[in-house]
Order: structure tokens, then sequence, then C-alpha cells
């Protein structure tokens, strides 16, 4: 799980976005007409697929497919390396094996991990969409990341539909072959197994395209979109679909309201049936998902896992809960130590105005980054522009309800990619048009932003040859930019492959040293831990060291020490040597904590 370095020691992508981007500006300033001949005949080539909207659709879609299959020599399948990503994986085998979860395995305290629960049934703590697709992919095609890939190249497909609801065709196209580009390529969204942002954002983009269409002239096939949507939302970011639904209901109750007269019951029906028996389906389903994880149909996995272990709540008001008596050290760490600086700034008023205030600027990096940032000079504008008056009250929605979590991560927004592609295009259109002292400048800033994405994307495939920083697997920041970081996770995989390839069964114990970073985590497990070929445990005490060698009896037991170089595989030292440091080890107390509602 320890990364290459090697990206580190070079120029920042960061520095260069930015850097192309004020030269971009100052040419379009100066020289508003340069290659003006050459943009035009482009645009007016693209401007005649755009028009065919349902090719324009396909078209971002496939691009999405192609392109990052195409880069696959170059940004391989991801390994998995943090600990939603095993998390995940877990529930793509699971789901994969025909089981919605599993039986808790015997000595299960030496297999406890981050972001799963371990009872009543063993079972990863999120919610089930990214574990279905991933799944899909690993049954289809052989492989989870497949499953992503797919959902990839459909969730610019649905951006490209959703912007030509609201927006002309010429710039829904645009809108979706820049997700290709932002999202599609580099991101952390493809490039890992976590957050089920694109899944998210797949769903967020059916319910927003469907809105217009609905208000416009409503077809049955638009109710069922929007359903899906709801659906994909419910089972991915079910608090952030909420968000995104809130102003959708209200606006449709409005739109449903006026035309009440001419609302027929047939009508009524022949539109409403079948996208609510799709929504019935759904929370049955899920209620039933729940029921077998943890025994209540209205119980989350997720607010079962958060009460056994976590301290910190999701929201401003809450309090800080008791500390449980964890039973290893590197997971008391994480919950109260790396999970709580946040929390105890925010409690401070001007800390929350820190934490509140980086939220937007992380966002936009994300979203937009340097390149695409220009444009939103002319944000008031589409503020008071009545074509996308509504999408700017998703956001403010949004906005209300991001100011009141504690934590954040771009694929938080991601029900709202849509929106706010549509955005930021509309503020492109406003740009365009803008002609000071009669000069293109307007026109030629767009344009030049849309190269600066170009050049960066090409840039981006060569970063490691160019030895340029993309962002550390320890910090944040790989997952703030659109072009993700580097390719983490090789130490733990190189090992484990070559325990699958070594014959017999093997049971590896992972030693951690004083101060090991809690987000390099190594023990994590297939679903059926017994039958597995290559068992990952917690180091405990010598007695339940004894207990766990001697439950497995069959195995050749390991010792891996992730903190030192190369993870230091080696055999299992004899028990009646065993390290002090393991002598150290106390006995493990019984995890308490009373069960509470988290975030949804």
């Amino acid at each position: 799980m320890v990364a290459s370095s090697t990206l580190q020691s070079g120029a920042s992508l960061s520095l260069i976005e930015g850097c192309f981007t004020v030269i971009a500006v100052v040419s379009a300033t100066f020289w508003p007409r340069w290659a003006h001949r050459q943009f035009g005949g482009i645009e007016k080539l693209l401007a005649g697929l755009a028009r065919r909207k349902r090719t324009a659709v396909a078209v971002c879609g496939l691009t999405a497919l192609l392109l990052r299959t195409a880069i696959l020599p170059i940004f391989p399948v991801p390994l998995p390396f943090i600990h939603d990503d095993f998390s995940f994986l877990l529930a793509a085998d699971t789901f994969a094996s025909g089981r919605l979860t599993n039986p808790t395995p015997a000595m299960w305290t030496h297999f406890e991990s981050f972001h799963i629960t371990m009872n009543p049934t063993y079972m990863s703590m999120y919610f089930p969409a990214q574990g279905l697709l991933l799944a899909a992919g690993k049954v289809l095609f052989g492989h989870p990341w497949f499953g992503l890939l797919i959902a990839c190249a459909l969730m610019c497909a649905c951006i490209c539909w959703m912007l030509q609801g609201w927006l002309p065709p010429g710039w829904a196209f645009l809108g979706g072959m820049l997700a290709v580009l932002r999202l599609g390529l580099f991101s952390y969204w493809i490039n890992t197994y976590t957050g089920a942002g694109v899944i998210a954002a797949l769903g967020g983009a059916l319910v927003i395209g469907a809105v217009p269409r609905i208000l416009r002239s409503p077809r049955p096939a638009h109710g069922v979109l929007m359903a899906i949507g709801v659906a994909i939302l419910a089972f991915s970011r079910p608090y952030e679909g909420v968000l995104l639904c809130i102003p959708v209901v209200v606006l449709l109750t409005k739109h449903a309201l006026t035309r009440l007269r001419r609302l027929t019951p047939q009508g009524i029906l022949r539109f409403a049936a079948v996208p609510a028996v799709i929504l019935l389906s759904a929370a049955s389903w899920m209620a039933y998902y729940n029921y077998r994880i943890n025994g209540s149909a209205l119980t989350l996995p997720y607010s079962i896992n958060r009460a056994t272990y976590s301290v910190v709540p999701y929201y401003v008001w809450q309090h800080r809960r008791p500390e449980p008596a964890y039973r290893h050290a590197v997971m008391r760490e994480f919950y109260t130590q790396a999970e709580s600086r946040s929390a105890r700034e925010i409690h401070s008023f001007s800390g929350y105005l820190r934490n509140a205030s980086l939220k937007l600027p992380a966002a936009v990096l994300f979203f937009a980054g340097f390149g695409l940032a220009v444009p939103l000079i002319m944000i008031r504008r589409v503020v008071l522009d009545r074509r996308l008056r509504f999408l700017v009250v998703c956001v403010l929605v949004l906005m209300a309800g991001m100011a009141i979590e504690i934590f954040f991560f771009p694929h938080y927004l991601a029900p709202f990619t849509a929106v706010f592609y549509a955005i930021g295009l509309q503020c492109m259109r406003h740009l365009r048009v803008w002609r000071p002292r009669g000069r293109p400048v307007g026109m030629e800033l767009v344009r030049a932003c849309v190269v600066v994405c170009v050049a960066l994307g090409g840039i981006r495939l060569f970063a490691q040859p160019l030895h340029l920083a993309t962002g550390d697997w320890r910090g944040s920041k790989w997952s703030q930019m659109w072009y993700g970081g580097d390719y983490f996770g090789t130490v733990r995989t190189e090992i484990a492959d070559s325990l699958a390839r070594t014959p017999g069964k093997h049971l590896v114990l992972v030693r951690y040293a004083p101060g090991h970073d809690p987000l390099d985590e190594w023990v994590y497990n297939s679903p059926d831990i017994d039958g597995a070929q290559v068992v990952w445990a917690r180091e405990m005490n010598p007695s339940e060291n004894r207990q766990l060698i001697d439950h497995y009896g069959d195995r050749r037991v390991w010792l891996v020490q992730p903190d030192l170089k190369g993870g230091d595989l080696r055999p299992y030292p004899d028990l009646k040597r065993t390290t002090e440091s393991s002598r150290n080890c106390p006995k493990s107390p019984v995890v308490t904590g009373s069960l509470a509602m988290s975030r949804l």
C-alpha cells in the first residue's frame, strides 16, 4: 500500500494548469482573433454532430469508454489502496457470490477493519450501489473495475443527455466531452473503487435531465428515467440525493397543480404507474437488504458501523460520542485522532467558518480546475438568468446541506455533477458574447479554456516520465484534483499475488510499528475468510495469536510488517519467542457503544 513517490519531486500539474490558464487569458485578451478561422471550422463541424442529439449522447459515452480503455497501458486497472476501496470490493465479492451479506467469521476480532461491519453480519457498511456495480463487472467481464468503466461511460452520456434538456445541443455536447476529459479519464472516480461518484452522478443526471422534458411534454419514459435516477441516488448517496430531489419535487408539484384541471386519472396513472412501481420496489429491496445485514429493515448498515466504532458525528450540531473500547491501536488512532481533527475545530465559530470556506474551493478545483474556472466570472449573469434559475436553486440547497456536514470529499457532490456542468456551460455562453470595445475577447477566452483542458489531458498522460507531481496517497490532494493521483497500492498487492502463487493456504499476521499511519491499512479479506487461500489478520497478544493460528492449523503462517521496506514478509516466528512488541499487546476488551443513527 505504500505508493511510489516518483511523481512527487517534479513540478505540480496544478501549477502547470494555472500557468496555462494565465497564458490563455493573456493571449485571448491581447490577440482575440488568433486562430479564429481554425476554431470556427472545428466548431462548425462539431455543431453538425451535436444537432443529432442521440448520436451526440452515444459519442460521449463511447468516447469515455474507448479513451479510458486505450490508455490502459499508461493507466492500468487500478489497485485497491484505501479503506473505502476494500470495503466496496468486499460488497462486490459478496454480491457476485449471490449473497447479500456474510456470517460473522470465527476469530473475527483479528479481522476487524475500517468501514466493514463484523456484527451482526460481516459486510461493507456502505450503500449497495457501488458494490452492485463492481459485482456486475466481476461477473460479466471478470474484473470489478470494468463495471465501473461502463458506468462511467453511461455517466458521460447521461450528462450530455441532461444538458440537452437545459442548453442548446452544441453546448450540451461540449459538456459531455468535458465530462469525459475531466472525470472519465484521470479522476479518482474512475481510478479507484471508492466514493460511488460515477454512479451517483449518473443518477443525478437522470433526475435533473428528466425535469425540463416533463415540464415541456411529459411522457411515461421521462418518469421512468427519473424514477431510476432516484433509486440510484437512494442506493449510492441518499443524503445528497435528498438534497437534489427536494427542489425537483417542489417544482414538479407546483407544475402539476397549475395543470390540475387538464389532468385525468387515466393520464396520471399512465404516467406515474411504472415510476411508482420502480420506487416502491427500490424501497422494498433496500429495506430487505438492511434486514438481512442487521435484522432491522429501517436501520442502515452505515449507522451500525459508525455507532460501533466512530466517536465523531457527521453534523455540526451533534456532540462527540463516548469512545468505545477499541481492540486495536490503529483503529483507535483513526477514529479518535485522524477523524477528529475537523470535528474539533468546527465547534468554534472561527473553525466552522474556516472549514466551510474550504469546501467551495475544493469543489471548484475538482470539477473545474483552473482551466474551467475562468468562465465563472459570469456567474452573476447566470444567477440572474431565468433559464437556469431552478439549477441555481438546486445548488443553494446543496450548499445549505453541505454547510451542516463536518466532512467533505468531491464525491459527496456527485449527484449534482450535471447541475454544475450546466451552470458552468451557461457561464461560457455569457462569456462567449462578451465583446469589450467590439473585440471578441469572450469568444477566445472560452476557446482557450477548452484548449487548456485538452492540453492538460495530454500532459497528464505523460506525467510519470515527465516527473510531474500529482499528490501523495496519504494526503487528500489526489482526490481533490481532476487529474487524480499515482498508481497506488502496489506493495500489498505484490505480496498478496506472491502468496496466491505459492501452493497451499496462508495466514498473514500484520504487525504495525508505533506511529503507523492508520490510512495505510492491510487487513482486508474476501467474504469467505475460512475458504480463502490468503487470510489477513491483525496480530494481537500471544494467547490470542495462538488461538488464531490453532484455528487455522492447516495454513502456513506469515508475518508482514508494512512499515518496513517492501512489507518485510517472513515466516511467523515461534510464539515462544514472540517479540517484545507482541508481548506488550493488551488483552482485547469488548467494543461498546450505543446504536445511533448517522448520516444517510
